[in-house]
């Protein structure tokens, strides 16, 4: 399935997606620094993790010109022949750890570089959208004129609506994901160590050609509850919830993101185990009715399942988020964490969003988590997973 992808029109697409929102910006071009949406404008990635702590690639996309992107000078032969680049350029490091003393001298250089390619493509310069900044790259740009603008709201509004091409790629990674947890249902049996699970799922997305973790949130028993605690030694007994959320980069940089909880080995749940599974369930399918196109997303939260009190003071950060490479925009909150920067917006055709529930109360001895990432079309939701969420019917 992957096999059949076009991955080219997938370029195609993102391209123009972005430059889209910057002429609806009046915006001339977005200097592109997070490598996920640098994978996003040009299809391209070089040592993905730790580029994502050290700055030594970046790109400009011009929203009537081309991309041109910036590179180690060992690793532009990575970009040879892919049409969604114009054109690679060394890139100049500024970054503490590569040059030392000499980083406000080369971040001075790196802006010139910047200006000069803003120049050449008669884009003016006293404005330019960024993406991702740290202070040097911030000064030294504006010791030239250049003010910086926020630019994440360009990729994020860019990435937001999928391509049918783009859908049916992300499909057919989500799949790999499917797999690598079926496997680790079979694999995950008392005695197996959280880590050793986590190892496990992690193997099976790698041979089945995906990248890398984003997180480490597979637990068992009591470390099921609170949510958010990361993989242990703890070795797995007979009746342990085991939760997972996959998080997983899989084929072609898409995140496969999806939730799962069951009991491990041949052992009855308890009354709390059997209970909570259905309460989560029926969170996830009364929320994923809710997704229409033109919904905005307070109307969203405000018609959301409610928890049942023992559990909403343990609730999930989140009710729902857009899916894509990473998690991405929109970005949902309980109508209770309205505080914490609740804004609003619509749901459209072609955004997929990943529903979130953690059921567990807050002094209770285990937590179960799902998630279920869906396509909004103009006939309704669609559940994109084909993941059971009992794992019995694995």
């Amino acid at each position: 399935m992957i096999d059949t992808v076009d991955e080219k029109k997938i370029r195609a697409w993102r391209a123009e997606r972005i430059r889209g929102e910057l002429r609806r910006r009046d915006l001339g071009a977005v200097l592109v620094v997070d490598p996920i949406n640098l994978r996003y404008a040009t299809g391209t990635r070089n040592m993905q993790v730790w580029t994502m702590h050290n700055v030594v690639r970046y790109a400009l996309v011009f929203a009537h010109g081309p991309t041109v992107l910036f590179d180690l000078a060992t690793g532009r032969h990575l970009s040879a022949g892919l049409e969604s680049v114009s054109e690679v350029r060394t890139s100049i490091p500024f970054d503490y750890m590569l040059v030392g003393v000499n980083a406000e001298t080369m971040a001075r250089r790196w802006a010139r570089q910047i200006q000069d390619a803003l120049v050449e493509q008669d884009c003016a310069a006293d404005r330019l959208a960024v993406d991702r900044a740290d202070t040097l790259m911030i000064h030294a740009l504006d010791e030239l004129g250049t003010r910086v603008v926020d630019g994440k709201q360009v990729l994020e509004h860019a990435r937001a609506i999928k391509s049918a091409e783009e859908i049916g790629a992300f499909r057919a990674s989500l799949a790999t994901c499917e797999e690598s947890v079926r496997s680790l249902h079979a694999f995950a049996v008392p005695g197996v160590t959280e880590a050793q699970a986590f190892g496990h799922l992690v193997g099976q997305s790698l041979e089945r050609g995906g990248e890398y973790p984003e997180t480490r949130l597979l637990t068992g028993g009591p470390r099921t509850n609170p949510w958010f605690q990361e993989t242990s030694d703890r070795v797995l007994r007979a009746g342990d919830l085991l939760a997972l959320d996959t998080d997983l980069i899989g084929p072609m940089g898409f995140f496969n993101d999806m939730s799962r909880s069951w009991v491990v080995g041949e052992r009855r749940p308890t009354p709390a185990q059997a209970t909570q599974p259905d309460i989560s369930a029926e969170q996830l399918a009364h929320n994923i009715d809710l997704l229409r196109p033109g919904t905005s997303f307070v109307e969203f939260a405000s018609k959301a399942f409610r928890l049942p009190d023992p559990y909403l003071a343990n609730r999930y950060s989140s009710l729902a988020h857009g899916c894509g490479l990473a998690v991405e925009y929109p970005f949902v909150l309980y109508p209770e964490d309205a505080d914490d920067g609740m804004y609003d917006g619509c749901f459209e055709a072609n955004m997929i969003v990943c529903l979130e529930s953690y059921v567990g109360a807050p002094d209770g001895p285990d937590g179960v988590k799902l998630e279920q990432p869906v396509l909004i079309t103009d006939r309704g939701p669609h559940v994109l997973s084909e993941l059971p969420l009992d794992a019995r019917d694995f």
